[in-house]
């Protein structure tokens, strides 16, 4: 017998995403606020040259940045 989210064609990771996400909904108020910060993702980089670390950076407020810059410089 295959399990219901392997014979739905998702992975095991995506799975454990929905269930979280469905857990999470069910809270009350205080609790649910809690969970969903401690669901977020912050993803940093840092470009380095010559040896050196850069300054971290977001990566979705870098990825915003690039696409913004690059959609002004294609209608001008």
């Amino acid at each position: 017998m295959a399990f219901a989210w392997k014979a739905s064609g998702l992975t095991y990771n995506r799975y454990l995403a929905i269930a979280a996400r469905v857990v999470r909904r069910s809270l009350k108020e205080e609790p649910r606020l809690q969970a969903e910060k401690r669901g977020e993702m912050d993803l940093r980089f840092a470009k380095w040259q010559n040896g050196k670390q850069g300054e971290n950076k977001n990566l979705a407020t870098a990825n915003a940045t690039a696409m913004a810059e690059h959609a002004d410089h294609g209608q001008s």
